[in-house]
Formats: C-alpha cells, sequence, structure tokens
C-alpha cells in the first residue's frame, strides 16, 4: 500500500513529538543495559520484528537517510536492515524505535512491561492516527515506504 506524503510542518512535528516519546522513556526508573549483542536484531532468528508507527518510520528513515544511504538493503540472513553488517552497529543506534529500547532481550534487563510504559505507547498511537490512521507496521516496510517520501 502506498503511502501519501507527509506535509513538511506535520514531519518536523512527528521528529520532534517521537524523539520527545524516546527522551521521556529513557528518564525512566526502569534498569535497561544494552550491551549491543544484536540478537535482537536477527529478526530470522527470534522471530520478532518490531513494529514500527508512522512517526517512529519517520524519525528511523530520517536517521537511516543521514548516513548516506537511500535505501534498506534486504538482509538474507533476517537481520534488521539497520544492522551494519561489518561491524554489527546499528546504523540509527541514536534514533532506534520504541521496540528496540523496551525489547525483549535477556542481556538487556528482559521486556519493559507495557503497563508500565503504556502512556508513551499511546502517545505514538496519536501522533501516528494525526499522520496517517494506518496503525504500526513491520520496520523494514514502515521504513522503506518513508524513505520514499522523504
Amino acid at each position: 500500500m502506498k503511502s501519501r506524503t507527509v506535509p513538511q510542518q506535520k514531519l518536523q512535528t512527528a521528529l520532534a513529538e517521537v524523539r520527545q516519546v524516546y527522551v521521556d522513556l529513557a528518564q525512566r526508573p526502569t534498569q535497561r543495559n544494552c550491551v549491543r549483542k544484536t540478537e535482537c536484531c536477527h529478526f530470522k532468528l527470534t522471530g520478532r520484528t518490531p513494529y514500527l508507527t508512522k512517526g517512529e518510520a519517520i524519525v528511523a528513515a530520517t536517521a537511516f537517510r543521514a548516513t548516506g544511504r537511500k535505501s534498506l538493503p534486504e538482509n538474507a540472513d533476517g537481520s534488521c536492515p539497520m544492522l551494519q553488517q561489518e561491524t554489527g552497529n546499528c546504523l540509527i543506534y541514536e534514533d532506534r524505535p520504541f521496540g528496540c529500547r523496551t525489547h525483549f532481550c535477556a542481556a538487556a534487563g528482559g521486556p519493559i512491561a507495557r503497563r508500565e510504559v503504556l502512556d508513551l505507547i499511546r502517545r505514538l498511537e496519536d501522533i501516528d492516527l494525526a499522520l496517517t490512521e494506518n496503525g504500526p507496521r513491520p520496520l523494514q516496510n514502515a521504513v522503506a515506504d518513508v524513505l520514499e517520501e522523504i
């Protein structure tokens, strides 16, 4: 499904609002310790792919584009297209999606309970409604569509 182009002002507002959600999450007392083992970045292995709202996809695509890349690679091993194969680093770590920040990785402290971040999830959903009303989509699809729009 082809997404409509987001007006520049809405895009900038969404970027700011999503980044504020990420800041607010980081300020929560929830103990997290991502050691960047990247096991969670291998979607085919884990069977879990993050779903992004439109606002999160805009943040991720903007960060990805800032690396000089224009389109997402297709990784045959089923890993995240944001995972740099040569180094194992996330290309957009500082702007990684909410699901990557609250993921299930045991090494990072396990999943954050939904009830602890429900207010933040609802804020992301509200941003999504203001932009598209489409709801969350798999990371690869959501980011690829935004890369075509920006």
